[in-house]
């Protein structure tokens, strides 16, 4: 229930005492934005005015914005591999930050190809707890009663590394899971988790989701929200229930706890709960011995009241799965953050997943933009000889223009290219609201043509439109630019959801599928088409059910992280591409030419 406080905040009615004290901070922050901004950066030149890397610049001791932007350059990841392999190999000397560098977070394993280790520092766990604080209260302006159930959350540790000078390597959430912050938070009403910390911090995959789909089914009635990292986690943890679902129905009826549940701490934590419901397990034999999973969620989940899990940029495909196993439940994208810096939360957390829109909050890093042009593919610009130009700071970047992101942390990270690229899309008072556009990277090219993951994710939609009079959905898919060809073509590989056998798309309209996606490719792919000749007819080939799973599983094998795992949306990596081509069922080309000419500037 709302309460009136003196803190009521513009938000909205806080839902209690301790939810106004954090709106009321969202309201100072975004209100000041430019003063923190500069309160920011002052801070952070002024403490590490004594790094090895400042003083290369000569800054001196300033802390001024304006001879900051005059002596820093704008850095990518490869300008600080030198720094970074030092400090990864042992040296303890003020490098970037004057304060110890305490572990080293790593980026996703299939983003920009290659596992980051990015530097960070015992006092960011603060500022990441701080956002996380900050989730709840807002959600709890547009869902009411939260407190009077629990959410059932997917979330996974991956086993640390350690570098040659001994510090961690792990990945962000890893380190939040396993820090004290997370193991020993107070009890909040409102955030209760069906999962027990032992559960969540068991590093074996298949240990930890037993037990918390166990733990979530044993608490199903209570469970009034489900959420995961992104949804692609989600997906994986139905896909895990269907797989499951007798032997979790057993551990239900008998009391008794799987025994490939070994892990001791585990073990022991579930056990002391785990009681004989025969009625529990005959409910969930029921519902999942159907053939039909639509809506499971709610069927099994029946007081759920969202999904919590993120659906912007790539994930954006999942929507209509997750509407499926659903019922079309609300989704909700709370927070934007990464390996290198929390950015920001989302003030309208139940808005369509089209709409979704982040407000960076100005005290957790300071940010620059550089106005990037959509149509195209790069800037133009040469970082690596001058200084930019047009760098754009927080409270200056315009609504309806694109900007590729920039960081200067607390850990020393100083004018970072994060590789995001941001659409403005209002202001929560002086504070910009971004939607996600995408990572800033080609996915695929055969000769002149570039085609990013904005461009193959809009092909692909519209493309599977042309399977709905089937009753069939792109389940996942990847991308290959194929140049054993002459021309060289591209492929696509599409997992289907098929409803109903009887019905499942045939070969003419999969090679429909194709040209659909042609049509949407931009028109220098489609001049390589048409006039060049240069690029051969897209194909799709279907593969087997599951085959995104076994890629998943394999990238894990390898180590990347459970929870930031994301399927790569093109792959050259050859035993990736000889699982795929392994589990092809069916292989289609487009029928004929895309339209172009040349009068088209698109």
């Amino acid at each position: 229930m709302a309460v009136d406080s003196p803190l009521s905040s513009p938000l909205g009615p806080p839902a209690c005492e301790k939810d106004a004290k954090a709106l009321q901070f969202i309201e100072e922050m975004t209100r000041n934005a430019e003063s923190v901004q500069q309160r920011v950066l002052a801070e952070i030149l002024s403490r590490n005015a004594e790094t090895e890397y400042l003083r290369r610049f000569q800054l001196n001791g300033a802390t001024d914005r304006e001879t900051f932007k005059s002596k820093l350059p704008v850095i990518t990841y490869e300008d600080l591999q030198p720094e970074i392999h030092r400090i990864a190999n042992g040296d303890r000397s003020a490098i970037l930050s004057a304060q110890p560098i305490s572990e080293f977070l790593t980026s996703s394993g299939t983003s920009a190809g290659e596992r980051k280790l990015m530097p960070t520092i015992k006092e960011e766990l603060d500022r990441r707890q701080l956002l996380y604080s900050l989730l709840m209260p807002v959600m709890n302006l547009y869902v009411a009663g939260l407190d009077k159930g629990k959410g059932l959350y997917f979330l996974f540790v991956k086993s640390e590394t350690r570098t040659p000078g001994g510090l961690l390597a792990r990945p962000v959430l890893t380190s939040y899971y396993k820090s004290d912050h997370f193991k020993t938070r107070p009890y909040d009403p409102y955030n209760v988790y069906t999962s027990p910390n032992e559960a969540i911090l068991c590093p074996d995959s298949f240990q930890s989701m037993y037990t918390q789909m166990l733990c979530g089914l044993l608490d199903g009635h209570q469970v009034l929200r489900l959420g995961a990292v992104f949804a692609s986690g989600l997906l994986r943890a139905i896909r895990f229930l269907q797989l499951n679902w007798r032997q979790l129905a057993h551990d239900m009826e008998t009391g008794s706890l799987n025994l490939k549940i070994t892990d001791p701490l585990l073990r022991e934590c579930i056990v002391k709960t785990l009681k004989p419901n025969p009625e529990l397990a005959q409910f969930v034999h029921h519902e999942c011995s159907k053939d039909d999973w639509e809506g499971i969620i709610v069927r099994i989940w029946p007081n759920t009241k969202y999904l919590d899990v993120i659906v912007t940029g790539a994930m954006a495909q999942y929507i209509p799965t997750l509407d499926y196993y659903s019922g079309g439940l609300p989704l909700a994208c709370t927070m934007y953050a990464s390996s290198e810096c929390y950015f920001g939360l989302n003030l309208n957390p139940m808005c369509k997943p089209s709409e979704v829109s982040y407000t960076i909050m100005p005290n957790m890093a300071y940010f620059e933009f550089f106005p990037h042009e959509p149509n195209l593919d790069s800037t133009g610009f040469d970082f690596t000889r001058e200084l930019p130009p047009k760098l754009v700071d927080l409270v200056d970047v315009e609504v309806g223009k694109e900007y590729e992101l920039l960081i200067t942390t607390y850990a020393g990270l100083c004018r970072y290219r994060v590789g995001d690229i941001l659409r403005v899309t209002g202001f929560h008072n002086s504070a910009p609201q971004f939607h996600f556009v995408r990572r800033k990277n080609v996915l695929l090219s055969i000769d002149s043509d570039k085609t990013d993951e904005a461009e193959l994710q809009t092909a692909v939609e519209n493309a599977s439109h042309l399977l709905r009079e089937h009753n069939a959905s792109v389940v996942e898919y990847t991308s290959h630019a194929d140049t054993k060809t002459i021309p060289g073509h591209y492929v696509v590989y599409w997992e289907l959801l098929v409803k109903d056998s009887t019905n499942s798309p045939d070969n003419d309209t999969l090679e429909q599928c194709c040209l659909a996606m042609e049509e949407s490719l931009n028109s220098v792919y489609r001049q390589g088409r048409v006039a060049d000749n240069s690029i051969g007819p897209l194909e799709i080939r279907v593969v087997k059910n599951g085959t995104f799973e076994e890629l998943m599983d394999y990238a894990i094998s390898r180590g990347a992280s459970i929870n930031q795992y994301k399927v790569p949306r093109c792959v050259n990596f050859t035993p990736i591409l000889e699982l795929l081509d392994s589990r092809v069922v069916s292989a289609h080309f487009s029928p004929a030419l895309p339209h172009w000419s040349p009068e088209r500037s698109q």
